[in-house]
């Protein structure tokens, strides 16, 4: 089963499970760096979770997800609709303020990451903000259903060390306990430059 149909399949349970979790510190250093009414991309909105509290805050959002379902969820969750659209499919230039994509880039396989990583740095204006989630480790493969790419702080460096037009602003690891279940993620924080020549 790949992960989009793990989430179709599977909406409304992960959509309960998520849809609460506080993370409430992340978005407010996120915000923190973003310009006043910003435009924000929500990259695999999910439950609509953090949609939600942008909107609160009087950003301009665009919510986007691969998986159908959960669009339908969330876009009844945030009152406005929810872009169906997979990472491949994106195709914005320098669109929006800041992207938030909290637990989503971790879908992506290794090969591919550096292909869809640039589509989504092209999405951001010049001095635009990305957040980026991943779970800590050195796992790649299917993971309860889903297909997971993990990362430690050196692969991810690495990852960023490999375009040109991107500015590192912090990286951190931390722990996450939710239903008996602790995992280490890691995220960090990135801002598109103009790469000097």
């Amino acid at each position: 089963m790949d992960s989009i149909e793990y989430y179709n399949q599977n909406a409304s349970e992960y959509f309960e499970k998520t849809v609460d979790i506080d993370m409430q510190e992340y978005l407010e250093n996120f915000t923190a760096l973003l310009p006043e009414e910003g435009s924000i991309l929500d990259l695999g909105c999910g439950s609509g979770r953090d949609s939600s509290y942008f909107i609160s805050q009087g950003f301009d959002v665009t919510a986007m997800d691969a998986s159908e379902e959960m669009c339908d969820l969330a876009s009844i969750h945030i009152g406005q609709d929810v872009l169906n659209l997979s990472f491949d499919e994106m195709d914005f230039n320098e669109v929006f303020d800041g992207i938030w994509a909290c637990a989503s880039l971790l879908h992506v396989p290794g090969n591919e990451i550096d292909k869809i990583f640039e589509k989504v740095i092209k999405s951001l204006k010049i001095n635009g903000v990305l957040f980026l989630s991943f779970k800590y480790g050195d796992f790649e493969g299917e993971r309860d259903g889903r297909y997971y790419k993990d990362y430690r702080t050196k692969t991810l460096k690495e990852l960023f060390s490999r375009h040109d037009n991107i500015q590192l602003i912090e990286i951190q690891k931390c722990e996450v306990s939710r239903d008996d279940n602790e995992t280490d993620w890691i995220h960090a924080i990135v801002r598109r430059i103009e790469p000097e020549y």
